[in-house]
């Protein structure tokens, strides 16, 4: 083979391997420039003029319509307190507290950045439909199946992924909350 030939094939398959990766890469994003927080990652630069190439590719993949860190900040989950995935078939326990921020929401997300599909309708839970006994401390339930009290249902589906939103926090979004502000995320019984 003649070594043009050599170099067209090594530069097709170098395109296609670092192309490949990168599509990888972003897919796979949590957030851009991320900060682990137990289960929950938040990215540092999201919402900002100093956002990186890759935060920009990852929000524009995932987080549609992200706003600026000083009116929301995000925090995402694709795993329990003990590092374990999050699975559509178990049931989960989210506990938290009064976040630092004017209110916030719960949601539940396949991988690949879309709400999950179940039969109630049921895609979030959120502080302003909260009562005012339970502001300080709640309680949301994620499972296969209809749970008393809040609840996030799976739909029976793999693999999922919890983020956390909170609109106006009360830093002007300059810090991360703490793992003690965050929800913890206890597993209970797998079907």
């Amino acid at each position: 083979m003649r070594s043009w030939g050599r170099y067209l094939i090594c530069g097709v398959a170098g395109l296609l391997i670092g192309g490949g990766g990168a599509v990888w890469s972003v897919r796979a994003g949590a957030l851009g420039s991320s900060d682990r927080i137990g289960p929950w990652t938040t990215g540092r630069d999201f919402g900002t003029a100093q956002a990186s190439p890759y935060t920009r590719a990852v929000v524009a993949l995932r987080g549609l319509l992200a706003l600026p860190a000083t009116e929301a900040r995000y925090y995402n989950a694709a795993v329990d307190d003990a590092g374990r995935p999050l699975e559509g078939r178990c049931t989960y326990m989210i506990d938290g507290g009064g976040l630092p921020a004017r209110w916030w929401s719960l949601t539940l997300y396949d991988p690949a950045g879309y709400l999950v599909a179940n039969k109630p309708g049921i895609y979030s839970v959120g502080s302003a439909g909260l009562p005012s006994s339970e502001q300080a401390h709640w309680s949301v339930v994620v499972a296969p199946e209809p749970q008393p009290g809040h609840w996030l249902p799976t739909g029976k589906s793999g693999r999922f992924e919890l983020t956390l939103r909170s609109y106006l926090p009360d830093d002007g979004g300059k810090g991360n909350f703490t793992v003690h502000q965050l929800p913890s995320i206890t597993r209970g019984a797998c079907a």
